[in-house]
């Protein structure tokens, strides 16, 4: 089975348009305010809405209230929600949408234990860990920590990019990749070129 992408860190419709046109299967969108990729209900919805059919898109949440949650799911058309903070089980699972929980990978991180706390989760993504940042700090982790088989699919996050990204693949065999600062040329804008290396190094491999 190929390796699915997911380009996290939408913030126009053109680079959205871009990754789709190069084969991305599914778009990240932050609602984060922290985040230098964050992007309001508004603006998130507008592009969504001139999306074509059968490309996932995916709100990611760090920590968000259960109102705020819900009202971007009432007035987008998110079908997956991402929760890279401190959420438990029972919050993940309260929308009634399918969900990935994002860990962020320390020494002594153990999946399995963390699978058993998510079982309802469609996904695991692994992403290295950083004290000040919850994602997107373009650092990787190390590879070799990931278990050789899981019970959720395995979502690789961290650092990717178009040099590594083969690479990491075959390393890993993970289910999908997630990239977001390794496409980019500023924060949260992309760069189409940088986009289509990236698919085309995970074509090669996949």
């Amino acid at each position: 089975m190929r390796t699915r992408v997911k380009i996290c860190g939408i913030t126009q419709l053109d680079d959205a348009l871009s990754c789709i046109e190069n084969g991305a299967d599914a778009l990240g969108f932050v609602f984060y305010e922290k985040s230098v990729r964050f992007i309001d209900i508004e603006q998130a919805s507008k592009i969504i809405n001139k999306l074509p059919p059968f490309i996932s898109k995916i709100g990611l949440f760090i920590n968000a209230n259960y109102d705020y949650v819900s009202s971007v799911l009432q007035e987008t058309a998110i079908d997956l929600l991402q929760f890279h903070g401190n959420e438990d089980e029972v919050f993940c699972q309260s929308f009634g949408k399918p969900y990935i929980k994002a860990i962020r990978m320390k020494p002594k991180t153990d999946l399995t234990i963390v699978a058993e706390q998510y079982h309802s989760a469609s996904g695991l993504l692994v992403d290295a860990y950083d004290p000040q940042q919850c994602g997107g700090t373009g650092h990787t982790f190390d590879w070799s920590a990931l278990p050789k088989e899981s019970t959720h699919p395995i979502i690789l996050a961290g650092g990717l990019n178009p040099n590594n990204v083969a690479q990491a693949i075959s390393t890993t065999h993970p289910y999908a990749v997630d990239v977001s600062s390794g496409v980019e040329t500023s924060k949260g804008v992309k760069d189409h070129q940088l986009i289509k290396q990236f698919m085309q190094e995970v074509r090669r491999v996949s």
